[in-house]
């Protein structure tokens, strides 16, 4: 009986350091992944904001898209996870211009067919880029970016998706991006004031954007012109930006 509980016991030992080794592995493994991500997130922010500075002198716009992003999605309830997760994903959405050349870019006035054609790549290469990854925030990512330009009425681009059929993360981001690119200087056209950037997304409710996305939009339209406001005083740093993941 002795020589059994001595067996039980130095079995029972053992179960306890493979369990604690086990632990051990599996925090740094996941420790490693958390690193991994955050370098690959980093170096693809620094690439958005890198196609940003070629279209904003500033490159607060991405800055300012993922927290109305993060907002919107909020009032439109869909949890808070899925709203940080918004916030980092949303500033990617341009990624693909840094495959656009200068010169259909940056061009004042109409583009031609062929010039339409290049510059309606964007998506796609950004798609390509963001989407080679099965971790969360990249695929968000590669879905905005490919999804973005897609209209309520189905007439967007590259895939021709109708109403909710269009992911409802790109949805948010469009309204986002639609308002906030009206509201700030281009190379090509001064600023809009803020009420006439709202009413011009108004008036596109149930063609380019989805109706419900436009109303939240309007009903908390002096919160999200305060938070707006509060980004260009303060722009977050590249690490807030960042966040956790």
């Amino acid at each position: 009986m002795a020589d059994t509980n001595s067996y039980d016991a130095q079995a029972f030992a053992q179960m306890e350091r493979i369990v604690s080794d086990l632990r051990i592995m599996y925090r740094e493994r996941n420790e490693a992944l958390r690193q991994v991500t955050r370098a690959h997130h980093d170096a693809l922010m620094r690439l958005a904001r890198a196609a940003e500075l070629r279209d904003d002198d500033t490159g607060v716009h991405i800055f300012r898209i993922g927290y109305l992003a993060e907002a919107l999605a909020l009032k439109l309830e869909q949890g808070e996870a899925f709203g940080r997760l918004l916030r980092s994903a949303a500033p990617m959405h341009d990624i693909g211009k840094i495959g656009i050349p200068d010169h259909v870019l940056k061009k004042q006035g109409p583009l031609t067919p062929e010039e339409r054609a290049i510059m309606n790549r964007h998506p796609e290469i950004g798609a390509d880029i963001l989407g080679r990854s099965n971790i969360p925030l990249f695929l968000l990512a590669a879905e905005v970016a490919q999804c973005h330009h897609e209209r309520w009425n189905g007439l967007g681009y590259p895939c021709g998706l109708k109403g909710e059929d269009i992911p409802i993360s790109a949805r948010i981001v469009a309204v986002a991006d639609f308002f906030d690119a009206l509201a700030m200087d281009r190379c090509y056209r001064p600023a809009f004031a803020p009420e006439v950037a709202l009413g011009m997304l108004q008036e596109e409710s149930g063609k380019a954007f989805d109706p419900r996305v436009v109303q939240a939009f309007t009903q908390h339209f002096e919160e999200l012109l305060a938070l707006r406001d509060r980004i260009n005083a303060a722009p977050p740093t590249h690490d807030e930006l960042l966040g956790n993941f």
